[in-house]
């Protein structure tokens, strides 16, 4: 796959306390890769390194194999929105087109099809303050893909959005991956993530913790768990095989399982006289694994995982 943007051993400090520490990774064409970490832990930091917004003590930032990343081939959501709060909502748009050196004629074409698919009809000749928070958002994320960028950063782009717009935007992003943007995604809503991105980066006290594609990441991360309603001996289920460690909810009881059991074998070890009202087994979520990090309670901890 080719390389849109390689991160080489990035690292930065402010007031002699290290923020980022030899952060690397890579976002590839045309896939959604996550950077994920608590409040603090050098999500920001980095991306402002790359968005040239401040610059690294060292390591590297390399666009297509080339140094630095040229300002038309680069979208940016920023997490704190800013758009010119008395300007037409098309002229902002035409103007920031503009800044890209894209053709206006065409900015404008593409603006009139982005306010149709995001119900901004009508809307092209409206000052940004008369917006609602959700239709600023809106425009703000055409700003941000109107000059057909390569590179897209998007930075807790669902923040504030109803869930009719979450799909729209999740749509959007989809359908931008899948024409060959390289798209770098940061959000809090894990459950978006999981559900989007490809791959993820997880940074916690600006240290990398989990690297990977998605689905190899659960495997080798998230065990399964199996979680049982019903009034049942919480000592019983803990004696069971394979199990880790058990929770207690109000009218259920969930088993974190090894990493070695078989599921279906291991589900012959019900005994006979349990109050079964209902079975699920899941995989851990990645918003669990988040959490666990970022809490460092370590729970998830085993041979092979990265902790923080």
């Amino acid at each position: 796959m080719e390389i849109v943007l390689k991160v080489d051993h990035l690292g930065k400090s402010f007031k002699n306390v290290q923020i980022l520490h030899d952060i690397s990774f890579e976002v590839y064409k045309g896939e959604i890769m996550a950077i994920l970490g608590p409040n603090g832990a050098g999500k920001s930091t980095t991306i402002r390194n790359i968005m040239g917004i401040m610059y690294p003590d060292h390591g590297s930032i390399k666009f297509l194999n080339q140094e630095g990343i040229p300002r038309n081939k680069i979208g940016y959501l920023p997490e704190e929105r800013g758009l010119y709060k008395n300007v037409k909502v098309m002229d902002i748009l035409l103007y920031l087109a503009e800044l890209k050196d894209y053709p206006l004629k065409k900015a404008k074409e593409r603006a009139l099809a982005y306010f149709k698919k995001f119900d901004l009809e009508g809307k092209q000749n409206t000052s940004v303050d008369e917006l609602s928070k959700g239709m600023g958002q809106k425009v703000q994320f055409i700003a941000s893909i109107l000059h057909e960028p390569e590179l897209l950063i998007l930075d807790e782009p669902f923040s504030g959005l109803d869930p009719v717009s979450q799909e729209l935007f999740k749509q959007e992003i989809r359908n931008l991956a899948a024409s060959g943007t390289a798209i770098l995604l940061s959000s809090h809503q894990i459950n978006l993530v999981e559900e989007m991105c490809d791959r993820i980066f997880l940074i916690h006290r600006g240290q990398k913790v989990i690297y990977g594609n998605m689905d190899d990441v659960k495997r080798e991360y998230a065990n399964f768990k199996c979680t049982i309603r019903g009034e049942n001996d919480l000592n019983e289920l803990k004696g069971l095989p394979n199990v880790q460690r058990v929770e207690q909810k109000e009218g259920s009881i969930v088993l974190y399982l090894s990493k070695d059991a078989h599921v279906a074998h291991w589900l012959r070890n019900l005994p006979e006289t349990l109050e079964l009202n209902e079975l699920s087994i899941d995989r851990i979520s990645l918003h669990e694994i988040f959490i666990d990090i970022a809490t460092d309670r370590n729970l998830f901890k085993k041979e092979g995982m990265i902790s923080a």
